[in-house]
């Protein structure tokens, strides 16, 4: 078995968080480029200040190191939301604010929004088994029904709302934007991916999801 260098150890013993998240911000951008089949650990390695034997210490192999990635992905997009501190907004505010950060996020993270479509080429395999996941995704949701819930009581949201769809709508507009990007502009050009056009968009798309909560 290989022996671990004096360089890595110290990078190991020095600041191991460093360089684990230094491992998945170049392992989301390999897997997101060419797939869990396609990115090699050699590239991932090559891009990082640490090795491909530390890369196994640390996330055990390579579908760890996948797993790892997107967990990572889904944790920044929650993370991102919990900043909102939206509890203290009124529920139209908290909505509107959440809607244009789905928007804005999903289209500064393009290797996020392509892990999700890997994921779903292979039926959410790997998403499926993350426990990780599923709690981040359940906290997200249990937000908005938090967000309904005060709109409800205030009168301002219809009785029926359900929080699951209302994600489902909020992440449809947000996604296709990013994901959709490079067929519909070699079909109907690019302008609507320009800056200004992005902004009437993002406005659009919050004034949907309030039609869509909102009482009449």
């Amino acid at each position: 078995m290989a022996m671990t260098t004096d360089a890595e150890r110290r990078g190991w013993t020095q600041n191991p968080e460093a360089v684990k998240e230094d491992i998945l911000t170049v392992a989301l951008s390999e897997f997101a480029a060419r797939g869990f089949s396609g990115a090699r650990v050699d590239t991932i390695a090559s891009r990082t200040q640490t090795s491909k034997r530390m890369i196994y210490y640390y996330f055990g192999d390579k579908l760890g190191l996948y797993t790892r990635a997107l967990e990572a992905a889904y944790l920044e997009v929650r993370e991102g939301e919990a900043s909102l501190d939206l509890d203290h907004l009124p529920p139209q505010e908290a909505l509107a604010r959440l809607v244009a950060f789905t928007f804005d996020h999903h289209r500064a993270n393009p290797d996020f929004i392509r892990m999700v479509m890997i994921e779903n080429i292979h039926n959410a395999e790997n998403l499926a088994v993350s426990q990780v996941i599923r709690d981040l995704n359940v906290a997200a949701i249990d937000k908005l029904a938090d967000i309904c819930r005060r709109g409800q009581e205030a009168g301002v949201f219809r009785a029926a709302l359900d929080p699951v769809a209302l994600h489902w709508q909020i992440s449809a507009a947000s996604f296709f934007n990013v994901s959709n990007r490079p067929t519909f502009s070699a079909i109907f050009g690019s302008e609507l991916f320009e800056e200004p056009a992005q902004e009437v968009i993002r406005q659009q798309t919050v004034e949907a999801i309030l039609a869509i909560a909102c009482k009449a």
